[in-house]
């Protein structure tokens, strides 16, 4: 992205770092929407009409007697009150409500820059918006899987929400690190090493919310086994190359757990290869990878050991975000040398 006025390059750059942390949020509060089951409180889609939360008991009736209607409440809540609706409808609100603000604070000033400089200057910023509108869409589609056949979401459609929802964020924050125009060294890591590291923290990312729309943290509690083996004994070892090994949670649990380690493995291996080739350039950022996936690699297993609760899985997702950030860092510094 090349924009010549200062002053110009300045406000869009204010404006994307505004919009990561946004983002950033929205991942978060989507997070705890899943950890909380509120993701099927809301069982319309309004895009204009749901702005506004319910201000009068009709209302709060209106919208607890849809839910009502929905596999989730008659199979598995089906003793919840008005007053525990009232909880998980306000995770949800928040995070449609939130949603909304973003496609609003990216459209408005997106409308502004676009007067003030060329379009093909600022073509990449269009292409987030329409992958932001892709993403609202992909959200209905993920929470109506669950509103007739099942008492949660499809784990791969909360997998593709999650993933566009890294994926605009990495965009935005790369789209940042050009209008800084940081200064690079001249030496660089093969050019495929980054970005096999970064579609390695996706993958993982992928996984991740299989785990979670199975509710596969909360079975097996115990590291570095499963149980009493490395290998889950409710399984057999020819179902992990099965397309159906993605709807087995003690199978999804067992890829997360070794991805990590494929993963760690892999840093150790570029961690040597930077410091053997004394690449300056790398040391600091290395540095800072290695300690997120140190604390990550920590929040995940607390996380498993206390049964997915709530506050330690909210913070390895938060986690997860400040890794792909790092990682799409060390892309970019890669990606500008020559």
């Amino acid at each position: 992205m090349y924009i010549e006025n200062k002053q110009l390059k300045n406000h869009i750059s204010f404006w994307l770092f505004v919009m990561f942390w946004t983002i950033s949020i929205m991942i978060v509060v989507g997070g705890l929407t899943r950890l909380t089951d509120s993701g099927l409180s809301i069982t319309q889609w309004q895009l204009f009409s749901g702005f506004l939360p319910p201000i009068n008991e009709s209302q709060w009736l209106n919208y607890f007697n849809l839910y009502k209607e929905i596999p989730e409440f008659k199979l598995q809540n089906y003793s919840m009150n008005l007053q525990e609706f009232k909880v998980i409808f306000w995770w949800e609100w928040i995070h449609r409500f939130l949603g909304r603000l973003i496609g609003l604070f990216f459209l408005i000033p997106l409308i502004y820059f676009s007067f003030k400089t060329d379009f093909k200057n600022i073509r990449n910023l269009h292409l987030i918006f329409i992958l932001i509108c892709f993403q609202g869409f992909i959200g209905w589609y993920m929470v109506s899987s669950g509103l007739i056949e099942r008492v949660d979401v499809s784990h791969f459609r909360l997998s593709i929400h999650l993933l566009i929802a890294f994926l605009i964020l990495s965009l935005i924050f790369w789209n940042y690190l050009e209008l800084k125009e940081l200064t690079i060294s001249k030496i660089s890591l093969n050019k495929f090493i980054p970005i096999i590291f970064l579609i390695l923290i996706f993958i993982q990312i992928s996984i991740g919310a299989f785990v979670s729309g199975m509710d596969a943290g909360k079975i097996y509690n115990s590291w570095p086994l499963m149980g009493s083996s490395y290998f889950p004994n409710d399984s057999e070892l020819i179902n992990l190359f099965s397309f159906r090994s993605f709807s087995d949670p003690s199978l999804v649990q067992f890829m997360h757990r070794n991805i990590a380690y494929f993963i760690m493995g892999f840093y150790i291996l570029i961690l040597i290869e930077i410091y053997k080739k004394k690449m300056t350039v790398f040391f600091k950022i290395i540095k800072i990878i290695g300690f997120l996936l140190l604390v990550q690699v920590i929040l995940g297993i607390l996380t498993l050991l206390s049964g997915a609760q709530i506050f330690l899985a909210s913070m390895h997702q938060i986690s997860s975000i400040f890794l792909v950030s790092s990682a799409i860092y060390f892309l970019y510094l890669n990606s500008n040398t020559s």
